[in-house]
């Protein structure tokens, strides 16, 4: 069973701050949330006592900062450019104060960057995933027959997608291998028995403990069971997000 926990995305944490009248609010928060009680929360003069997650407060104080070096400016400077004081900012910068929607927005105007950039790292749906022993997803693929099994041990969901971890199990054998070809890298990690492995012309026997990793657009596959059973993790990555 694949069990996912999300974070809320970019849209949403800024539809949450003019929602709760400009304290910013999102799901999935690290570290708990900051409140007036904990000795961390501050408010500037338009906010209510609205607690603001601080997943988002630590995302929107990465943003500020790095945008304001970017920018080669100080506290003083951004502050002075974005009429709120000094010690607000720095607040808001270390994740210790709520800043209202308009706080954020004078903030943005003053960087000259869109108010969702300061929500930038939230944009996107994070995914874990746990797979129990035993419980990978069976899937098909050429040249799957009795005694040949492929699980699938999780992969991530939309942009997310850049490594599918598979687990292969040969349990019969077999005169004739398919051979396969794909994007991206691919890495083989023996477990059981022992199995000669082809890539193009080359030939490699693999035993518990070795690894392979090569190109996946050359056509690779076994080329001969020496030894049952035979059972090996093979994780494709693909370098870049693919949908």
């Amino acid at each position: 069973m694949t069990k996912r926990t999300r974070i809320a995305n970019g849209a949403s944490a800024t539809k949450a701050v003019a929602a709760n009248g400009g304290a910013a609010t999102g799901a999935g928060a690290p570290h708990g949330r900051l409140s007036p009680g904990d000795g961390s929360f501050a408010r500037d003069g338009n906010n209510r006592t609205d607690m603001i997650d601080a997943g988002v407060g630590w995302v929107i104080a990465r943003r500020v900062r790095e945008y304001r070096a970017q920018l080669g400016l100080t506290i003083d400077q951004l502050s002075e450019r974005a009429g709120i004081s000094k010690g607000m900012l720095s607040k808001i910068e270390n994740a210790r104060a709520s800043p209202s929607l308009g706080t954020l927005v004078r903030l943005a105007s003053a960087m000259s960057v869109p108010l969702t950039a300061l929500f930038r790292g939230l944009e996107e749906e994070h995914d874990a995933l746990f797979v129990r022993a035993g419980q990978g997803t069976e899937i098909v693929r050429k040249g799957t027959r009795v005694g040949h099994r492929y699980q699938m041990l999780g992969e991530m969901r939309g942009p997310n997608k850049v490594v599918e971890p598979m687990l292969v199990t040969l349990n019969e054998h077999s005169e004739v291998f398919p051979l396969f070809q794909h994007p991206g890298i691919e890495f083989l990690y023996m477990l059981k028995g022992v199995v000669e492995y082809g890539h193009g012309a080359g030939r490699y026997v693999l035993r518990p403990g070795d690894a392979l990793q090569f190109s996946g657009d050359v056509a690779h596959g076994p080329t001969k069971l020496v030894k049952l059973p035979i059972q090996f993790l093979s994780v494709i990555a693909y370098g870049s997000p693919r949908s």
